[in-house]
């Protein structure tokens, strides 16, 4: 696996429609891998997860991917530097149990509900809302974890070691592939999780890693990055 770090030129028309239009954004990063068969899913067939930062300085993306990207795809200007491309390997080794690493990832927290706020009843279409209070943001993650190999630890009187901080909306187009259909309008309520985890299954863990945690995959959700603890434990 290999993951790019791009920093991203905010001067560049190019990027600034990328960022106006979530799709056109995930088309861009998408360009950097072969073209597949009509029908396959190239995002799954790749690997691709992406992630975009902010900094004082700028934009960061972070592309993780199963094969090596061509960012000379990029339009001109696109970057303010050149990419940066790096095996993942060394990660996945180090991914054993009871280490602790810190974490970041931008993910969807959502949960299905039901007209009257009641769980789905049988054969009842249930629809997708985002969860915008804390609290409900921690327990999603906190779940993600009982699935996906790791237990976040508590600091003190301070609860879980996990600090969520609400993203920008993200929103696109999407041209259906009904042409009757027309256009349909992406909206996801994204959040950062920045935090400590410890490793209770590493096989579930690097699944995790590779495949990426909750919804929105493909509209820069889901990449969970991995990093030495900040602080000793």
């Amino acid at each position: 696996m290999f993951l790019s770090k791009l920093q991203v030129n905010v001067a560049s028309r190019a990027f600034r429609t990328d960022y106006a239009n979530i799709h056109d954004l995930h088309r861009t990063v998408m360009s950097a891998f072969p073209d597949l068969p009509k029908n396959t899913p190239a995002r799954q067939e790749h690997g691709v997860l992406w992630r975009l930062d902010a900094s004082p300085s700028g934009y960061t993306l972070y592309i993780q991917s199963q094969i090596h990207p061509d960012w000379a795809t990029l339009p001109e200007g696109y970057l303010r530097d050149r990419a940066y491309v790096r095996c993942l390997q060394p990660v996945l080794a180090a991914i054993q149990p009871g280490r602790r690493f810190a974490f970041r990832i931008m993910a969807n927290p959502t949960q299905a509900i039901s007209p009257g706020d009641k769980p789905p009843a049988p054969r009842r279409p249930s629809k997708r809302v985002a969860l915008h209070r804390p609290d409900d943001q921690i327990n999603w993650l906190l779940r993600q974890g009982e699935r996906h190999g790791f237990t976040i630890p508590h600091t003190g009187d301070h609860g879980p070691d996990i600090a969520p901080s609400p993203s920008p909306q993200l929103t696109g187009y999407k041209t259906a592939t009904n042409a009757r259909s027309g256009r349909h309008k992406i909206t996801i309520s994204p959040v950062r999780y920045d935090g400590h985890l410890i490793v209770t299954d590493p096989n579930a863990l690097a699944a995790a890693v590779q495949h990426g945690i909750g919804r929105a995959k493909a509209y820069g959700c889901g990449l969970l990055s991995l990093a030495p603890p900040q602080t000793a434990p």
